[in-house]
């Protein structure tokens, strides 16, 4: 990073980045699939946000870490939450779906202090495994809780999630601060922003409109979003290119806020 950034950084709005990064693999079948962790850790880095939500994050998995450890670039030994954290970067990471080989969950890197770490279980059904990573992030000497949210894949799901999305911040976050709720909201349908609404947490869409973001070669939805309470948008972009579509099924997203 140069001075300039570096400056920039200090002084600048908040820049806010969600990403699904596919459990950092993809690809069918075993024998067919790539390890593309480490060029998600290079694509991370280059996002230089003060915060990076993300989603299908592993701990470990143990036919992946076999199938690729004879590679250049293996499967890491650290959980890919502390593996993609840029250098300087707090980690935060709660699993939310254990499957046969492994897990997968939230997880939040930040270039500025953590506050207490916390999880909610919202899943809705035995067939899929949710949660909601909740961290108070320091940014600059003010507090911003920040929720990493992935829902459900059926709309009932997902309304119901929100609804105890909104129960859960009425008993931990203070109605007064700021606050962030990014994800991926998995709503094709563009229906959930009325019920967010309630909670006081716009969705942050730049001058130029909603960003797509799904799937990642030619998106057509919006499904991976930043809505906010206490800030407002002042910009944001979604990086395109080959190198961005190949290493996930969804494009990240940035936000940029600014206190209100």
């Amino acid at each position: 990073m140069t001075f300039s950034e570096s400056v920039l950084a200090l002084t600048g709005p908040l820049r806010v980045a969600t990403y699904n990064i596919h459990k950092g693999v993809r690809g069918g079948v075993l024998v067919r699939q790539r390890l593309e962790i480490h060029n998600l850790g290079l694509g991370i880095e280059a996002l230089d946000a003060d915060i990076v939500c993300l989603q299908e994050v592993r701990l470990f998995h143990r036919t992946h870490a076999r199938a690729f450890h004879r590679t250049h670039l293996g499967w890491p030994e650290a959980g890919q939450a502390e593996f993609l954290a840029p250098e300087g970067y707090a980690t935060a990471y709660r699993t939310n779906a254990i499957t046969r080989d492994g897990e997968h969950g939230n997880a939040l890197l930040a270039r500025w202090p953590l506050g207490e770490v916390g999880h909610h279980d919202v899943s809705d059904h035995r067939f899929e495994q949710r949660g909601f990573l909740h961290v108070p992030v320091n940014w600059r000497g003010t507090t911003v809780h920040t929720v990493v949210a992935h829902l459900g894949l059926m709309h009932g799901s997902r309304v119901r999630q929100v609804q105890r999305l909104a129960e859960y911040l009425q008993r931990e976050v203070p109605a007064d601060v700021p606050l962030v709720v990014a994800g991926d909201f998995n709503d094709w349908g563009e229906r959930l922003d009325p019920l967010l609404r309630t909670q006081g947490l716009t969705r942050a869409v730049p001058p130029g409109g909603r960003l797509l973001t799904f799937p990642s070669r030619v998106p057509v939805f919006a499904l991976d979003r930043v809505y906010a309470r206490g800030l407002r948008c002042v910009g944001g972009h979604v990086p395109r290119g080959g190198a961005w579509a190949r290493m996930s099924d969804h494009l990240p997203l940035v936000i940029e806020l600014d206190l209100e």
